[in-house]
Parts: C-alpha cells; structure tokens; sequence
C-alpha cells in the first residue's frame, strides 16, 4: 500500500538488475561496503560502467549472431510441405519461413538487423494486398510464374531477378504459372523491431483484373529500366529505387565482362577472378533501399576471393555454381540455393570448385552504418 495513499496497490517488481562484486583487474575490492552499494544500485534499477565495459565497449565488434548455413534442397522441401497445410490469406499473410540465428535466442532473425526467409506461392494463389515500413526485397533462385504487384504495377519475378521494394508501398503476390514457385525474401524487420519503428496496414481482400495481367516487363522497367538514362520527367532524388526488377540477364552480362575485360589487362574486377556487381538507386547512383545493400558476386572457376571482415552483418545465396566458403572459423561446401550468414566483423572468403565458377547474391546492412559513420572494412588476413 501506498503510505500517502491507502487506497492505491504499488506492484513491486523484482529488480531486473543484479551485480555481484568480483576482483578483477579495474574493479573495487569486494567488501560489505561494496555489496551494500550494489544492492543500492540494483534497488533504483542503475548499473556500474565498470562492471559492463567489457560488454558495451569490447576492443571490437562482438556479433550476437553465429556463422550458420542453410541447405537449399531441405528449405524447399520443408515449403513445399507448407505449401499442402498453410493457407494463405490475412492472419499469416505470407506463406514466408524464416531463417533463424541459433543465437539468437530462437528469434526469426538471420541476423541482429537482417531478415531472410523463403516464400512459397501454390498455383493460382495470391498473397493479399499489404504494406509495412520495413524495407524489402525478392531474389529468385529459380522458378517462374509469380509476379508481385506494386501499387498497381504488375512485375514479372524469374531466375536470377532482383525485385526491391521500398518501405510503405502497397504489393501483393500472386502465381499465374501451373507449379509451385519459391523465392528468398529480404528485408530489414530485426533492425525496425528493435528500434521500435514498424508500421504495417493491410490492403485490399482482392486486386483487379487488370493487376493480375502478366506483362513481360513493369511500367516501372519501362521507364527506368535503361542503363545510363533517366527520365527528364523525373529529376528528384529518391531514398529508394522506383526500378521494381533488376533482371538477371543484365547482371550476368556485366559480371561476366569484368571477368573478360580482366582476361584483357584491365583493371575490373575486385580481386584476380573475383567481379562483383552493385544494385543501386537510378536517382542518387547510392543503393537501391536505405538499410540494405544488395551484391551479386562471381568467383571464377578455380579462384578465390581475398578475405574480407566489415562492420554489419550479411547474408548470402549460391546462385549458382558451387564452391567453399569460410565464415570466422566455419567452412562449407556449398551449392545452388545454400544461404549462409556472415556476422558483423567475421572473416569471410570463398573459393569456386575447380570445375565451375561460383555465383553469389549478397544482402547487407552497411547503409546503416555508412550513415551513422561507423562502417568500418578490412581486406586481408
């Protein structure tokens, strides 16, 4: 009871905090005296600098998330099973799984900022109509015969297609092919769920005719969709690309001149046998979503990338080819589809099988960090 007033009940919780006096280098010699104060400090819910340095400010990035792989034949198949028993429809709106960090407590994060799942749409189906702060994006593996609708603009999605979507835009999904067809979605739902900023709505029951039309290529294709030309009627910058599919034709053409300009004497590619591409922003030429940087990588037959650690965290998808890939003290044999997770200042290399070149899709969290200034890479051992 409350002295001041009888009537009012205070619930007195149990201090969350608890401290323990331990000799150590840097910290007071235990006593009654510094028990006492301990016990204080946990009464009025106040925690020591000198009993968390270590934890709050280590000498470098300590990611809460493990170096884990996930096979591509066993995600499927677990989809597919899914995709007999789930329904899709609002409530779940998605038939998407998550990939989670089994460090992570159990959460449905890849990692502490970044979300990977894989989608499952049955034929004839369609995913209703929503929206949500939280950026995303779609990378197709393999399959045909989906296309999401984005505010009205139908995009077609086939084998090796980048589809990014921007926070807030009304999209829907819907299978108009006669098989089952499974993507990766991306997004940045840990990063929103901890700074507490998500927003989501949902749309329409059902959408038109019209929307459900299969063009071969977006409106938004049409008009942004060509190399080196912007449109004189659009000259604002976005923070986010309106280019709605980034086609895999494209980015194979341009890895694959690197390599060839690199055959040549030019300097093109990353390392010896290793091009890459970037995704990016037709208005800025930055990244095509604010929180996420997404790479498509090539490793030649036989060849290996340099070692490289970074601030922020990745996830990455065989495209195809198969290779080993090596993620802090974890190494892999991977192929088409295996995804795997790169924690924030992890060493990570790869190295293509001797009989084939290794294709690698790459999704990250480094605008983040760009943008607070704490971005930070080394290339090398």
């Amino acid at each position: 009871m409350d002295k001041d007033n009888p009537s009012m009940t205070i619930d007195l919780k149990p201090s969350p905090v608890r401290l323990k006096a331990v000799a150590g280098r840097g910290q007071p010699e235990p006593s009654p005296a510094l028990e006492q104060l301990y016990r204080g400090f946990e009464e009025e819910l106040l925690v020591p600098l000198w009993t968390e340095i270590g934890d709050l400010m280590p000498l470098h990035p300590k990611s809460k998330a493990a170096p884990h792989l996930w096979r591509w034949d066993r995600l499927k198949a677990l989809a597919a099973q899914a995709g007999q028993i789930v329904p899709v429809g609002r409530g779940g709106e998605r038939r998407a799984i998550a990939l989670a960090n089994p460090d992570l407590g159990g959460r449905p994060f890849a990692t502490p900022t970044l979300w990977a799942a894989i989608q499952y749409l049955m034929p004839g189906e369609n995913a209703p109509e929503h929206r949500h702060t939280q950026h995303a994006f779609r990378f197709v593996v393999e399959g045909e015969g989906v296309w999401t609708v984005v505010n009205g603009d139908a995009v077609r999605m086939s084998r090796g297609d980048f589809l990014p979507q921007a926070g807030w835009n009304w999209h829907s999904h819907h299978n108009a092919a006669t098989e089952p067809m499974a993507w990766i979605d991306g997004l940045d739902i840990p990063f929103s769920y901890y700074t507490e900023s998500q927003f989501f709505e949902v749309g329409r029951e059902q959408i038109s005719h019209a929307e459900k039309g299969t063009p071969e290529r977006s409106q938004s294709e049409r008009l942004w969709g060509h190399p080196g030309l912007r449109p004189a009627s659009a000259t604002t910058a976005l923070p986010a690309t309106p280019l709605l599919a980034y086609r895999w034709s494209d980015t194979d053409r341009a890895l694959a001149d690197q390599l060839a300009l690199e055959d040549e004497g030019c300097v093109a590619t990353l390392s010896p046998g290793h091009a890459a591409v970037r995704f990016t922003n037709p208005t800025t030429g930055g990244d095509v979503l604010p929180t996420l940087r997404t790479e498509m990588h090539r490793v030649r037959a036989g060849a290996q990338t340099l070692v490289r650690r970074e601030v922020g965290s990745s996830v990455f998808q065989v495209f195809d080819g198969g290779g080993t890939v090596t993620v802090g003290e974890r190494t892999w044999q991977v192929a088409r589809g295996d995804l795997f997770v790169v924690p924030s200042w992890q060493p990570f290399a790869a190295q293509a099988s001797p009989a084939t070149q290794l294709d690698l899709f790459r999704f990250g969290d480094a605008p983040i960090f760009e943008a607070l200034h704490a971005h930070r890479m080394q290339i090398g051992n």
